[in-house]
């Protein structure tokens, strides 16, 4: 049996809003993706080493509050839907979020491509990442036999009504505000592809009636790593996932995780 697949460390953002309704910021995977292609998901992705590095600490608020590693998941999150959905969750000097210009419209591929250093952009925007504004949802490990595995650290924020959201037209071609409720539905008629670990926090995200609600929520819930497991049963093998976890009792057929 070959070994498993190394683990590499992935941040995303529930970004909720109250207005018009209760909605959560989602884009649609490009099928040339070769990690959950065509699937509805929530902005994120895997780390990068300028994730870490210490020149942040003049340009985030909140670099104190964190230990280094979280740090850098924070500073992926935001850097992840920023050019995913060209959201950036900074602040300004005398506090007020940043709601976009011109400047960080423009930058934006060269960002996501590694062409241009997203800690310059930031400090010339005159603007600070606001790592304080994301509460830790849940994390999740990709169970040991996927050929790519991650340890993703879902976080759920806040966003303004006049936060637009533009996908980048590379890794994803839509993006959008959905109800959960109404997103989990879509998923369970077949118009959307959902993987299992979106539609499991999409699921406890619904159990909130509003973004402030879910942020309440999520402080206050002890955090459980999840990492699915496999169990036999007569008909088939399902995942099964800690029940303390705060999802209830799941038990996913594998067949429908590979579909």
């Amino acid at each position: 049996m070959a070994d498993p697949a190394p683990i590499r460390p992935a941040a995303t953002i529930l970004l909720v809003r109250d207005e018009p309704v209760f909605q959560v910021l989602m884009v649609k995977r490009h099928h040339q993706i070769d990690f959950a292609s065509g699937a509805l998901v929530f902005p994120g992705g895997k780390t990068d080493p300028a994730d870490h590095d210490e020149a942040w600490a003049e340009l985030v608020h909140g670099w104190d509050a964190f230990e280094a590693d979280q740090r850098a998941l924070r500073i992926a999150a935001i850097r992840e839907v920023y050019e995913e959905a060209g959201i950036l969750l900074a602040r300004h000097e005398a506090g007020h979020a940043f709601v976009g210009d011109e400047r960080a419209g423009e930058a934006r591929e060269a960002v996501a491509k590694g062409a241009r250093s997203f800690l310059e952009l930031v400090r010339e925007l005159e603007v600070k990442l606001d790592l304080g504004s994301l509460t830790v949802f849940a994390r999740w490990i990709t169970p040991d036999m996927m050929p790519k595995r991650f340890d993703t650290w879902f976080y759920v924020a806040r966003a303004t009504s006049d936060q637009l959201a533009i996908c980048d037209g590379w890794e994803t071609v839509d993006a959008e505000w959905i109800g959960p409720g109404e997103a989990i539905d879509l998923a369970a008629s077949g118009a959307r592809k959902v993987i299992f670990p979106t539609r499991m926090n999409l699921q406890l995200l619904a159990e909130s009636g509003s973004g402030q609600d879910a942020v309440a929520r999520a402080a206050e819930r002890v955090l459980v790593t999840v990492e699915p497991k496999v169990e036999p049963r007569p008909d088939g093998p399902v995942l099964v996932i800690p029940r303390n976890a705060g999802y209830g009792d799941v038990e996913e057929p594998l067949s429908a995780v590979n579909a």
